[in-house]
């Protein structure tokens, strides 16, 4: 295997980590390259269920080394949470690397996203995990970096100049309480300890030789390339680079270290909180789907809304991170229909006319609908299968004909959520 990124191509939640986890075997260091708690991979090992928020899917080999990346942004109590879980199972840690360029999510983060998503008009949807406000304090240069919490005295000054600013944000537009000098301290404190094991200080070395030893790379994203702050459905989207690029600047490897990039994506499609989403169902048939493939938030235990494939996002995908080629997951879900949708344009209500092409302003998407084909289901179970060959002759035609519409094979066909449920092309 070749330096690999594996990113999502649609709203997030389309199977990364199981993608990433059985990639990472072969593998010998797997990065999360950006995002937060807000993210939920869950990954089926041995007969246990695993989920991680922040922790690289890859944890689970033995030998390997996962870094949670300067790109990303910890929120120690999730993460010690996390670390607690992963020992009570005898997950070995001692590859666990954290890049003391992080951005810590502190309480009041938190408790500034709750009050802005429950007081807007316009909800965007986010999971509370304080993950936006995190992301902007680091844009305005006022954030708490991992590496910062091993320096008391700049640390100090730091808290004096955040706090002066956070409380007044607190208190005045929100109404909510503020935080002590000496709190916010202990806080860090407590925070330090957590992560102290983990600290990546020696990362440049272990780069240098990583790179002149030919070690071989895994980039882990989160979210999905539709959420992602510049590409995605903005304002509906999260606060970090999901997409390829996002990859080189939140692992710290430069973008010639990549070689591959795979998309992944669900037979059909879903999304998590507000936004445009041309072939949402809210009939019968999108709560089949639901069902089918337990279409619940890892983190929030939401109900995501269910769709069908929707070829211009995938095609979009393509075009925006460069994918060399695409992981299909949960083909498994359409086995009992009789009849599966592609929506392979959209339609403009006004005028009539057909693009191929995505709509990035969201204001115009009241305006279109999708343009579907159909396809005829395979009505057999091919959780068993173990090759494509074994695949009934529906189910190749659906896949070769997206395919066809994304501009890109398909390299990776998951048929259940366990790593032996998984088909390499």
């Amino acid at each position: 295997m070749e330096n690999t990124v594996v990113i999502g191509a649609q709203w997030g939640d389309e199977g990364k980590a199981k993608i990433t986890d059985i990639l990472a075997e072969k593998a010998d260091i797997i990065i999360r390259y950006q995002g937060g708690c807000n993210a939920g991979h869950t990954v089926v090992a041995d007969g246990k269920t695993f989920k991680f928020h922040l922790i690289p899917s890859g944890i689970l080999y033995k030998g390997k080394t996962c870094i949670i990346g300067a790109g990303t942004v910890i929120y120690p109590e999730v993460l010690e949470e996390e670390i607690e879980n992963l020992k009570k199972e005898n997950i070995d840690l001692s590859g666990l690397k954290i890049s003391p360029l992080a951005t810590i999510t502190m309480p009041y983060h938190i408790d500034l996203d709750g009050a802005s998503e429950s007081g807007a008009k316009h909800k965007i949807g986010t999971t509370k995990k304080g993950i936006g406000p995190t992301y902007t304090d680091k844009i305005a240069r006022r954030a708490i970096k991992v590496q910062d919490l091993f320096n008391e005295e700049s640390l100090s000054g730091r808290i004096d100049e955040i706090l002066s600013l956070k409380n007044k944000e607190l208190k005045e537009i929100y109404g909510l309480k503020t935080y002590t000098k000496e709190e916010t301290l202990e806080l860090c404190d407590k925070y330090r300890k957590i992560i102290e094991p983990f600290v990546f200080n020696d990362w440049q070395e272990f780069y240098h030789g990583a790179l002149t030893a030919k070690k071989t790379i895994l980039f882990e994203g989160a979210q999905g390339i539709m959420l992602d702050i510049d590409w995605g459905t903005y304002p509906y989207v999260t606060s970090s680079n999901p997409v390829a690029g996002g990859s080189c600047t939140g692992s710290g490897f430069g973008p010639s270290t990549v070689k591959e990039i795979i998309g992944v994506s669900k037979a059909y499609i879903t999304r998590v909180g507000e936004g445009p989403f041309a072939t949402e169902l809210t009939d019968e048939t999108g709560e089949k789907i639901r069902d089918i493939g337990a279409e619940f938030g890892t983190t929030t235990g939401r109900p995501r809304r269910c769709g069908w494939f929707d070829a211009v996002v995938a095609k979009y995908g393509v075009l925006v991170s460069g994918l060399t080629s695409m992981a299909v997951t949960k083909l498994d879900v359409f086995d009992t229909f009789e009849e599966i949708k592609i929506c392979t344009a959209y339609k403009d209500k006004r005028t009539g006319k057909t693009c191929e092409y995505y709509p990035t302003d969201v204001n115009l998407h009241k305006y279109i609908e999708p343009v579907y084909e159909t396809h005829k289901g395979w009505k057999t179970d091919i959780s068993k299968a173990k090759s494509y060959d074994e695949l009934p002759e529906n189910a190749k035609k659906y896949l070769k004909r997206l395919e066809e519409l994304m501009g890109v094979k398909i390299s990776i066909i998951s048929v259940g959520p366990k790593r032996e449920q998984t088909i390499f092309v």
